[in-house]
């Protein structure tokens, strides 16, 4: 699996002008599903991300995660994370999972999110078409990848 984090003052996504996710102060997780990612990839993932201290405690320095910071997800499927651009100019997908392997693993990954954190995390919709709005904070942006364990 592979993550962008990006530290929001604000982010929500919407579906045909739907409003499917929002949060104020919190992380946008873009995540992109590998064909050989497991419940392994998950755990470490989402355990990660609930740890980054990327949040300022009372003296302004990045010391809270974003758990103690009680900020809010925002979790966004994404496969394109996942593209090779080795050859040519048109990326290649083959290394993201397909619709019937990734979305259970995607609601897992937000189940667990929500478990670790211990609040509902918002969410974009699996497979369609989503506009992203977002304001970065800092800006922070992060990318994390559980093959490389960094």
């Amino acid at each position: 699996m592979r993550a962008i984090l990006q530290r929001v003052s604000r982010a929500l996504v919407t579906v045909e002008s739907a409003v499917t996710g929002e949060i104020e102060r919190g992380l946008l997780v873009l995540v992109g599903i590998a064909t050989d990612d497991t419940s392994d990839d998950i755990a470490w993932l989402a355990g990660k991300i609930a740890q980054q201290k990327l949040f300022p405690d009372e003296s302004g320095r990045m010391n809270l995660s974003v758990t103690e910071s009680g900020g809010g997800v925002l979790v966004v499927s994404q496969f394109t994370l996942l593209a090779s651009t080795r050859k040519g100019t048109k990326p290649s997908w083959h290394r993201a999972a397909p619709p019937d392997v990734a979305i259970p693993l995607y609601e897992s990954f937000v189940r667990t999110m929500e478990e670790i954190l211990g609040r509902p995390v918002a969410t974009g919709k699996f497979g369609a078409m989503m506009e992203v709005a977002l304001v970065n904070d800092g800006p922070v942006t992060l990318v994390l990848d559980s093959r490389l364990r960094e």
